[in-house]
């Protein structure tokens, strides 16, 4: 399956830098209407056969510009929202706090999927929630496929399945908004990430968990 993760459009609390991750979320802004409309031209070569956005209101509206133009109904699964931040919601990502949050996102696609962000998610739960919707996506025989998800969870997800992203990578390869993650694979033999926002990945050597400021994420 070709699987193409890509980032929703510009919200308010992304240009606030807030940890912004209850349901369902802010709406787009301006510019983020701007970059949903361009989705359709910037996949223009890309066989999409289905859709799939979060239950987020944001990945939504991302979603419909291309969804009218491939004739596609969107399929809304709570599996690719974005990572719960829990007590850090709605906190400045550019922070200790932000840092902490990404620091415990990448530290599950290391192997310490049990440590739980504060008052929210373990990585277990992350990692199967986002599985599983994978899973549904392959088991429906489509070849390719999009999910219109978030900036922290599209991160760490990659970092834990693609065998040539490592956390390194991931933490210091930020996501803009509608930028897209092209990987392909399957869950039981492993993904390869093709290209992030449009450059080729190349296996990246390994490194710790790092935490940066979530200006990106959401």
């Amino acid at each position: 399956m070709r699987l193409l993760l890509v980032r929703h459009g510009q919200t308010p609390t992304n240009v606030d830098y807030l940890l912004d991750t209850a349901v369902p979320g802010p709406g787009l802004t301006e510019l983020g209407l701007t970059q949903a409309a361009a989705l359709p031209e910037a996949l223009a070569d890309e066989d999409i056969e289905a859709l799939y956005v979060s239950t987020l209101l944001r990945t939504q509206l991302t979603a419909a510009p291309l969804a009218a133009a491939r004739g596609l109904e969107p399929l809304v699964r709570d599996g690719i929202r974005e990572i719960t931040a829990g007590d850090l919601e709605m906190l400045p990502g550019d922070s200790a706090q932000g840092e902490l949050y990404m620091r415990t996102a990448f530290s599950w696609a290391s192997g310490d999927t049990a440590l739980r962000m504060p008052g929210g998610e373990n990585g277990e739960e992350v990692l199967g929630r986002f599985d599983g919707v994978v899973a549904e996506a392959a088991a429906s025989g489509a070849r390719t496929v999009v999910m219109v998800s978030h900036g922290a969870i599209i991160r760490t997800w990659t970092a834990a399945r693609a065998d040539n992203v490592d956390i390194q990578y991931a933490a210091t390869h930020r996501l803009a908004n509608t930028g897209v993650v092209v990987l392909e694979g399957s869950l039981s033999d492993g993904f390869k990430a093709l290209s992030w926002a449009g450059a080729s990945v190349a296996p990246a050597g390994g490194a710790g968990p790092a935490g940066e400021p979530l200006d990106d994420a959401g």
